[in-house]
């Protein structure tokens, strides 16, 4: 069963932070686990780089666009590369395929587009138009930004996103299209019960230059927010790719909460309109804090994630964002939790088990551990978790596991039992360590795939295979300074 998996594509306007990492961690973990089940996959990731943000930043540094969106996208693909995520396409908008594939789009969808005057409040720091309702939530200033709305008028291309409003809340309210978590759900199900309006897809090209052209219209050009959308097809090749008719519609579409209403009712809306099967799963994500606090510029508190996978490593990293961030709601990042969580969760709890059972084989049996039986634990609830997108509660079924495991070493004694000199017995239990710790790891491979990779080697050939150093080694420790 084929498999596709997509992360939205970060805007060029800004550096890589932990919510990007956070993205791209969640979606990686997916594409690990199919293919741990031996699905073909396809991850996609990428970068959107049209738009009037861009076009005004790169002025301000006196380059062009294009080089701008180089250097950014770059910063994008670094930070993925050191995460060790697992991507195997990373499309950006200024590729021409994707160009011209977003032209063949527009075309296809010509019977549900319109001209007409436009006139609605916008913000240029989202480069979105909101309704008149949104405006009146937000006592008419952008949250985001902290600036009022502009009012605009211009003759705009219009998409009739209107006629299909019933089709789009019955495949979410049937669970055909199932969005989660359930609080998103009702999010959605809620603006498209107040109804959905035809929405403004172009904007003119003496407004906005750095765009792709509208067919048959050199006067206008695709607004970003609609051309970016059509990455999650333009990268399968469509319409006529083989990729295409393989892996679409995608299994799980990972989003963050802030652009739910595009990905949730506007996608939506665009895919039924030519005609395609609706994604699977949207999974929509929280937003991570610092300290207790929003991540802001105005505030400092932004971090890096280079600088905490450059000091821990990219497993510890993962494990973190995985585990200690809710995955169906807000998350928060702390220095103490982190290295509390490497020190009594990681060093401790399985890097101990991991250790004790390698120095027990390596004295009481000379290394060798002999045949290995399957360790036979339910994992039901990890495997449901995953499908849920619950990666914290998938990494806790883990942990019960690394716990009992713990638990297990301290009852059965196998120090003593070698007093005792009851080889026999002596084998048994440590050979169900071992067995323990290689279940461990394969559930981990998704999470922690360095870590799994490690512990595999160490133990899987009946044959314990020490590795240098620790099992996460930090590179300000003293061992790793030389």
């Amino acid at each position: 069963m084929n498999y596709y998996v997509t992360t939205s594509i970060p805007y060029m306007n800004g550096e890589p932070h932990l919510g990007h990492a956070l993205e791209f961690l969640y979606a990686d973990i997916l594409a690990r686990a199919a293919r741990k089940q031996g699905a073909p996959v396809i991850f996609s990731t990428g970068t959107d780089e049209h738009g009037t943000k861009v076009a005004d930043k790169a002025a301000e540094l006196k380059i062009t666009p294009q080089q701008l969106v180089d250097q950014m996208s770059q910063k994008f693909r670094d930070l993925q590369k050191v995460m060790n995520i697992s991507n195997d396409r990373f499309i950006r908008t200024t590729d021409k395929a994707h160009e011209q594939r977003a032209q063949i789009v527009w075309k296809n969808l010509a019977k549900d587009i319109y001209k007409g005057n436009y006139i609605g409040l916008y913000c240029s720091g989202c480069e979105a138009f909101v309704t008149e309702a949104v405006a009146k939530e937000n006592k008419n200033n952008c949250p985001h930004h902290n600036k009022p709305y502009e009012k605009i008028q211009e003759e705009n291309y219009f998409f009739r996103l209107s006629n299909y409003a019933p089709q789009i809340l019955y495949a979410i309210e049937s669970g055909s299209f199932r969005v989660i978590p359930a609080t998103r759900k009702h999010e959605i199900l809620n603006v498209i019960k107040d109804g959905l309006e035809d929405i403004s897809i172009s904007r003119p090209k003496e407004k906005v230059s750095w765009g792709v052209a509208v067919p048959g219209d050199p006067g206008q050009v695709m607004y970003v927010w609609f051309e970016a959308l059509l990455n999650y097809i333009t990268v399968l090749g469509y319409p006529e790719h083989s990729d295409f008719k393989k892996f679409w519609p995608a299994n799980v579409q990972v989003i963050g909460k802030d652009i739910l209403r595009f990905h949730a009712a506007i996608w939506p809306g665009m895919l039924l309109g030519l005609g395609l099967p609706l994604p699977k799963t949207l999974y929509v994500h929280g937003h991570i804090g610092v300290e207790g606090k929003k991540m802001s510029k105005s505030l400092g508190n932004s971090i890096s994630p280079h600088s905490l996978i450059d000091k821990w490593g990219a497993d510890v990293f993962r494990y973190y964002f995985a585990r200690h961030i809710p995955s169906y709601e807000d998350g928060d990042f702390s220095q103490e939790r982190f290295e509390d969580a490497y020190n009594n969760e990681l060093a401790n709890e399985l890097g101990n088990a991991v250790q004790r059972t390698v120095v027990m084989v390596q004295k009481y049996l000379n290394g060798i551990v002999g045949d290995i039986p399957p360790a036979k634990h339910d994992i039901a609830k990890y495997e449901q978790a995953l499908e849920d997108c619950r990666f914290d509660r998938a990494l806790d079924e883990v942990w019960e596991q690394v716990r009992g495991l713990n638990q297990y070493i301290e009852e059965e004694k196998p120090w003593a039992i070698a007093k005792e000199g009851d080889e026999s017995h002596l084998r048994e239990v440590l050979a169900y360590q071992v067995s323990c710790l290689l279940e461990i790891a394969g559930m981990l491979e998704p999470f922690m795939p360095d870590t799994a990779a490690k512990i595999i080697y160490v133990f899987s050939e009946g044959v314990v295979r020490p590795i240098k150093g620790t099992l996460f080694p930090r590179t300000d420790s003293p061992a790793q300074k030389g």
